[in-house]
């Protein structure tokens, strides 16, 4: 871990940026963490990166969101854009139980989808390592009921959780 750690601080920026990219996909979030370097340990770069999410615009958080794969789906649709192959990867093992839930589930979880992007004009980001496609369908049907602006902390705070568990990955190399 803190091989990684070390390896990383000692990088150019660019390659740092690029780097720690897919651990959020904002290049806002990756560009104010990488100028926080060097970082001492995990609980530093999970500080850190907790700091600069909170101070990123709406804007930088739809980017992030948009580096992620619909709930349900295994890659990043045509209108959006994966940072790296390296999200691809973390987003399948994060949805892993969906993958393997029924397909009436399925089938439910991509009706939501369409009625969240519908009524927020994103796609529906939830934190789903170690959720069942029953409790991230239930997740999904509540927070349709948010308003806008609630909605969009929501799904930033979904985003933070999902940046630290790839952080925690991303050190494990």
């Amino acid at each position: 871990m803190i091989n990684v750690l070390a390896r990383w601080n000692c990088l150019p920026v660019a390659a740092a940026v690029n780097e720690i990219l897919p651990c959020c996909g904002s290049r806002a979030w990756a560009e104010g963490i990488s100028a926080r370097r060097p970082l001492s340990d995990e609980a530093a770069l999970l500080v850190a990166s907790d700091e600069i999410w909170q101070s990123l615009t709406e804007s930088d958080w739809l980017e992030a969101f948009r580096s992620h794969p619909r709930i349900g789906e295994s890659s990043i649709g045509e209108s959006r854009t994966a940072t790296s192959s390296q999200s691809v990867v973390w987003s399948t093992q994060e949805q892993q139980k969906v993958a393997g839930g029924e397909n009436s589930a399925k089938v439910a979880l991509a009706d939501g989808n369409r009625e969240y992007e519908l009524r927020f004009h994103r796609i529906f980001i939830v934190c789903a390592t170690g959720k069942s496609p029953q409790e991230i369908l239930a997740i999904l049907q509540r927070r349709l009921r948010n308003d806008p602006a609630n909605e969009l902390h929501e799904a930033a705070e979904q985003q933070r959780q999902i940046t630290q568990i790839r952080l925690r990955k991303w050190l494990q190399g």
